[in-house]
């Protein structure tokens, strides 16, 4: 196996990890009021998430951007949080497609800043992995590649799931996307309430 390939491997097993689920959390807060018919404005939506963290984990992994990864850590939950309760104020269009344009043009902003956070969260663990290594292009591109694979993995489990529930259960969208988002925001919410740094912040921390 190529250094290429090895890295993509790794870069796709991170993404996907249900240990680490918080980056999956926020692409499914990302696609939680679309469904597989919206698969173009999804795409756009997840590669503008792409172009945030691939920015800012070239600047960090490189060293040219330095960040307390304590404070990434916590702001990621945060961002899921934030992503989630948007969907809350989501409106279903009855015929008009430049209204839900309108309503959900912030969501391709929102998902490139916060793609800068992700991206510092994913530098982390590719320096752990690289080490003292001192080529880092070929690891960089191909961790990249492996993190945008399992991204539309995620994404297409995500949209065809909501297929199902949506137009064979016949559940009604609103409702698919305030239950989905009511739970992202939950697990969330346990990842900052048990998060260290946080605990230490607030004084919550048991000695």
């Amino acid at each position: 196996m190529s250094e290429f390939q090895a890295y993509l491997q790794l870069g796709f097993d991170h993404i996907t990890d249900s240990n680490g689920y918080d980056h999956i959390l926020f692409i499914m807060a990302l696609c939680s009021v679309y469904t597989l018919i919206d698969w173009k404005k999804v795409i756009i939506l997840v590669t503008a998430f792409t172009i945030g963290h691939s920015i800012t984990l070239a600047l960090a992994t490189t060293g040219l951007v330095s960040v307390n990864p304590d404070w990434i850590e916590l702001l990621i939950p945060v961002t899921i949080i934030i992503t989630a309760i948007l969907n809350f104020f989501y409106k279903v269009p009855a015929a008009s497609f430049n209204r839900q344009e309108k309503v959900s043009g912030l969501r391709y902003p929102f998902a490139l800043f916060f793609g800068l956070i992700h991206g510092l969260g994913f530098s982390n663990y590719l320096r752990a992995l690289l080490g003292k290594e001192a080529e880092i292009f070929n690891p960089l591109l191909g961790f990249n590649v492996g993190l945008e694979l399992g991204q539309l993995i995620i994404v297409f489990v995500v949209l065809s799931i909501a297929f199902v529930v949506i137009e064979l259960f016949k559940v009604q969208r609103m409702n698919w996307i305030n239950i989905l988002s009511g739970i992202i925001v939950g697990m969330s919410l346990s990842l900052i309430l048990n998060n260290e740094f946080f605990r230490n912040l607030a004084g919550l921390s048991v000695n």
